[in-house]
């Protein structure tokens, strides 16, 4: 992989844990996700 796509998927990354922590908790249970899962699936959003 290299740099400018690795610095791009942790952009990508940084960008859907910052979104998903700016929800409430309410809105995070009407998701079915809680806070702990949220780096996984930031990951998982970026493959």
């Amino acid at each position: 992989m290299n740099l400018t796509r690795a610095l791009r998927n942790y952009r990508s990354y940084r960008s859907t844990v910052n979104e998903l922590n700016r929800l409430s908790p309410r809105e995070l249970a009407d998701l079915g996700i809680s806070r702990s899962d949220i780096p996984t699936l930031a990951r998982q959003s970026v493959r």
